[in-house]
Formats: C-alpha cells, structure tokens, sequence
C-alpha cells in the first residue's frame, strides 16, 4: 500500500484515459498531474491561442487543487511545458494573474504536444490538519 492518498476529481468529471491519477497527497504535499485545457466534462479544447489554453489549464489546475484541499496560494512549484517557445510571454502575462508574489518557483520547457499549446503540472505545500 503506498505512504501517499490519490485524489481524485468529482464523479461528473470522466477518469484519465491513461494509468496515471489526477493527482496524489503524499503527507503535507499535493502533487497535480499535467493538466491540459480540455474541458474536464466534455473534453473540448478551450481556445486556438495560448493565453486563453493558459487560462483553462490553470482553472483545471486549481480545480484539482481544490480536490485535494489547496488552493493556488498553497503551489511552491509549478512546470510549464509549451509546445511553442515563442509563447512564453503570453503564458507568462496569464500566470501572472493567477499567481501573487511570492511566486512558486518555476521551470517552463519546449515540448511536443498532440494538439495543444501547454499543458501545467504543480506541487502544493498544504499541511494535513489532524
């Protein structure tokens, strides 16, 4: 049995088509898979432009958050894959107004994506209260 507690999303929000969980509590920590901007319920790709992907993917990831109990003030480190480097300062002009100083550190990369422009993984710090 493993020392950590998956989380999992509201029963009208369908399970990930691969073997992975949506994200896991491992003592005071929330590990949030990549999340995409897929509508959670229908699957649909919100946006054709970065900046509205962005703003979809981090609602998903504070939806996640939410599952488990956190919030986006709780993120200590977040990974930004992008399939376009060229669109940093759009993602950034976007995470920026989700995320308030201090921000949580952070690593953005070039990836290749299937069919869309970023995608966001996060580690929560929020204490387990007994």
């Amino acid at each position: 049995m493993p020392a950590w507690t998956p989380i999992h999303l509201p029963a009208d929000v369908p399970p990930p088509k691969g073997p992975y969980t949506p994200a896991v509590r491992a003592g005071d920590f929330v590990y949030v898979s990549g999340q995409v901007p897929r509508d959670h319920a229908t699957g649909e790709l919100a946006g054709a432009d970065v900046a509205t992907q962005t703003r979809k993917t981090l609602s998903n990831v504070q939806r996640v958050l939410e599952q488990a109990g956190a919030s986006l003030t709780d993120v200590v480190s977040v990974t930004v894959y992008l399939a376009h480097a060229d669109d940093w300062s759009a993602m950034n002009a976007v995470y920026a107004e989700k995320f308030q100083p201090p921000y949580p550190t952070r690593t953005t990369v070039g990836a290749e994506l299937r069919d869309i422009l970023v995608e966001i993984s996060v580690t929560a710090y929020r204490p387990v209260r007994p």
